[in-house]
């Protein structure tokens, strides 16, 4: 983890910015810069920003303060961003952060799916810096924004069948039917979802619900390798979503990790059904990378979505999740 107060810096100039650009399209940076911090490329962090400071924009106003008597209304409500993040920055610097998280990860949890998951992975990054290291004004204030904008953009999914599963989490993605009609953004594919097979529902012991979280995110980061053609950026999330929600489960009360299995395992099939490929692509990776320069590869290329992806990989650590990561860097366009 970054100790040379790059990461904090980097936060600090971004949070004069919106958690989104464009009226719907998240803002990627301080879980980017996080990523790059974490795995030895803080020197690489204010460049990276420079290059993405374009698609910044100035953070939102506010319509009016959220109170711990009416938040139910405001939950949702994207107009309400400001508000929100104001809401957990007061609450942050009041109460310890794990407090906070515990109260409000039942109450955000049914809702993941908003924003195309990116809140749920902003908080993972925040906690992972926060369980890391040092907990400065930054870091907090950086995982208020990541519930704020969680919070404003809460959007549960219900009604889902149950169809028929399998044993393993690979077997489970590879079960997954495709939505008929693959057109759209994230919300209206995500209204096209009516089942997905069952996994995991068992899992009530909290330490069995780690070993199947950590068992998805290993089979979704393998996927990508061989299905990500079928969207270079949105199949990214269904590993980094449930990556986001493991590294938050040791700040959270224990109660809390069964729970978390099966939002994520919904997220992680629900981003399948709404971008996999007809059918899989073979895929040998050119060489065998060490980490270290698998980083350096994925820091050369810039963009976002394969930096994340790549700091999932890294935390399977294998050489299939090595291999996703260099098809990513294959499959995107680079930041430039």
């Amino acid at each position: 983890m970054d100790t040379t107060g790059v990461l904090d810096e980097a936060l600090q100039r971004l949070h004069r910015s919106g958690p989104e650009r464009l009226g719907w399209l998240s803002n990627h940076a301080s879980m980017a810069v996080e990523a790059l911090a974490a795995h030895g490329q803080a020197r690489s962090v204010h460049h990276w920003l420079d290059l993405y400071a374009p698609r910044l924009e100035e953070f939102p106003s506010g319509v009016e303060p959220v109170t711990a008597a009416d938040w139910q209304r405001a939950l949702g409500d994207p107009r309400r961003a400001a508000d929100w993040i104001g809401y957990f920055g007061r609450e942050v610097a009041e109460r310890p952060w794990r407090e906070v998280l515990g109260e409000w990860w039942p109450r955000l949890l049914p809702g993941l799916y908003g924003g195309a998951t990116h809140p749920v992975i902003r908080v993972g990054h925040a906690v992972r810096t926060l369980l890391a290291g040092e907990v400065t004004e930054p870091r907090l204030t950086e995982l208020a924004h990541g519930l704020g904008y969680w919070a404003a953009r809460h959007h549960p999914v219900t009604d889902l069948v149950p169809l028929p599963g399998a044993d393993s989490a690979a077997a489970a993605l590879d079960a997954v039917t495709p939505i008929a009609e693959r057109d759209g953004g994230f919300p209206t594919r995500l209204a096209r979802v009516r089942g997905l097979p069952a996994w995991a529902t068992a899992a009530t012991d909290p330490d069995a619900a780690h070993r199947h979280l950590t068992e998805l995110v290993r089979a979704a980061t393998h996927r990508y390798a061989t299905h990500g053609h079928g969207d270079a950026t949105m199949l990214v999330h269904a590993a980094t979503a449930p990556n986001a929600v493991l590294r938050v489960l040791p700040a959270l009360p224990r109660s809390l990790w069964a729970p978390s299995l099966r939002a994520a395992w919904t997220a992680s099939a629900a981003v399948t059904a709404m971008y996999a490929p007809d059918a899989p692509a073979a895929y040998s990776p050119p060489g065998t990378p060490t980490p270290e320069e698998v980083v350096e590869l994925a820091m050369e290329h810039g963009d976002e979505h394969v930096i994340k992806l790549t700091d999932t990989a890294l935390d399977v650590g294998d050489e299939r999740a090595l291999a996703a990561a260099l098809r990513s860097i294959e499959l995107s366009e680079p930041l430039d």
